[in-house]
């Protein structure tokens, strides 16, 4: 009989225990009920759910219930620096793309400019989340913020002394994704100290979401009209002021201190720990599966929509603009509703609906000869890709141990990072047959993640929690 035991939770509920967790089995937690009854909420402790962290102080504006989360003045503070470092970088990423083509002439290059960004977060986001488990983490991003900031001074002095170089913009592109791969898994573990109410993390990942894929949407348009009128270096003098309302925000932050870890242990031994808790839960390991597949294979009518564009519907580059808003504006969508959800529970449907709707609407894309309806496959996708994104985010967040918060994160970030390869896997394919037979077979892969994935959830059972059954193997 396996061992189970529920730990108390500051807002009281049930939690995932990281102990003696076989994988047929593991400990839920009644927040998030992933779509069958719990016996837990019984037997677990309660508080009012409503209580707020000591270092919280609500606002005593009434905000609008998708908006909940801005009522902490914490996360209030983040949020508002967050949207303009974010805009921010996406000029900078933006204006980067420019120069290298302008620069060297060759996609090629395009291409390993976005590889270098991104690889170091595949390979190097489990070990610095370590760094968040073990370091105060808002110190750490309080650093992590002042190295974007550099970063992005070093590009503007190279760009407007006329001496920046491809190496050089490869190198310094390098030196973001190393930055990146500290940064991303810190901010996302970093998030469930800012809100103050455990009800309202769901809510603050989704507005996350809504920021990040506005920023998306503002940054590049923004940064080709200072491109055209000021030229790239600005887009970079603009993306290191955006920093400082960031770090401002950061240091104004009232946060109450987290405790302290005994018995800390090399690093190594603490990432294996992390990765033999995941394990240990399949509450954790379904999403964290899932995230990496739609990665590398959710985004490919995205990656493919140049060719499409101009090969396929016969455009130009203004049909390009509206294909990458179509994403955009169906991600808004998705990450709107999923700010307007009171919790997690039965989100995991949503999360395999997500990954469905990406795979119906790529093989529809694959099938289409005019814009119009390429139009809204587009949308289904970037639809799709936040109820996957940002649902499984919340689903782990709502389950794991803040004392492995980081690493776990860590993992969710670097299956994030699977989209460069998967982009150059979509590339290959495409290459090597056609980009209809790429994305259809992108597509294909989606929906047999979202099948896995659905199942996964459903074939999970509920803890019992019998006193008789603790005793007995305790």
């Amino acid at each position: 009989m396996p061992a189970f035991a529920t730990k108390p939770h500051p807002w009281g509920h049930g939690r995932l225990h990281h102990s003696h967790v076989p994988n047929h089995a593991f400990r839920w937690s009644p927040y998030l009920n992933l779509n069958f009854p719990l016996k837990l909420a019984r037997k677990a402790r309660h508080v009012d759910a409503t209580a707020t962290l000591p270092s919280d102080a609500r606002s005593p504006v009434n905000f609008p219930h998708f908006l909940r989360a801005l009522a902490s003045r914490n996360y209030r503070l983040f949020f508002c620096g967050q949207a303009a470092s974010l805009t921010g970088h996406w000029m900078s990423l933006t204006a980067s793309a420019w120069l290298a083509y302008e620069l060297s002439g060759s996609p090629f290059v395009v291409g390993l400019l976005a590889f270098a960004n991104q690889i170091p977060v595949l390979l190097l986001a489990p070990f610095a989340g370590v760094l968040g488990d073990r370091m105060n983490r808002h110190r750490l991003i309080v650093a992590l913020q002042a190295l974007c900031l550099l970063q992005s001074c070093a590009l503007a002095v190279v760009t407007l002394s006329g001496v920046l170089t491809v190496p050089w913009l490869l190198a310094l592109a390098t030196a973001r994704g190393l930055i990146n791969a500290a940064e991303f898994p810190t901010r996302q573990a970093f998030i469930v100290e800012l809100v103050g109410r455990r009800e309202d993390l769901g809510n603050a990942i989704a507005l996350n979401s809504s920021m990040f894929n506005l920023a998306r949407l503002i940054g590049p348009s923004v940064a080709g009209l200072v491109i055209v009128t000021g030229g790239p270096g600005l887009c970079y003098v603009l993306d290191a002021v955006s920093y400082l309302p960031i770090i401002g925000g950061l240091l104004l932050m009232r946060l109450a201190p987290r405790a302290p870890r005994a018995g800390q242990r090399h690093p190594l031994a603490e990432l294996a720990a992390g990765l033999r808790y995941v394990a240990n839960a399949a509450a954790l390991r379904a999403p964290l599966l899932l995230v990496p597949v739609i990665a590398a294979t959710g985004f490919a009518a995205s990656t493919l929509a140049p060719v499409f564009a101009r090969d396929v519907f016969g455009s130009d580059a203004r049909s390009l603009g509206f294909m990458y808003g179509a994403v955009g504006a169906g991600a808004l969508c998705s990450a709107y509703f999923l700010s307007t959800r009171a919790s997690a529970e039965g989100l995991a449907r949503w999360v395999a609906r997500g990954a469905l709707l990406i795979g119906v609407g790529q093989a529809a894309f694959a099938l289409c000869t005019s814009l119009a309806p390429a139009l809204v496959c587009l949308a289904a996708t970037g639809m799709g890709t936040v109820l996957t994104m940002a649902g499984s985010n919340t689903l782990v967040q709502s389950l794991v141990d803040d004392d492995k918060r980081g690493r776990v994160m860590g993992l969710f970030t670097m299956g994030q990072g699977m989209f460069p390869v998967g982009s150059l896997l979509i590339g290959l394919l495409a290459s090597a047959t056609n980009v209809r037979v790429a994305v259809g077979t992108a597509a294909a892969v989606c929906l047999v993640a979202s099948f896995v994935f659905g199942r996964a959830t459903r074939e999970l059972k509920p803890a019992p929690t019998e006193p008789e059954l603790l005793n007995d193997e305790l």
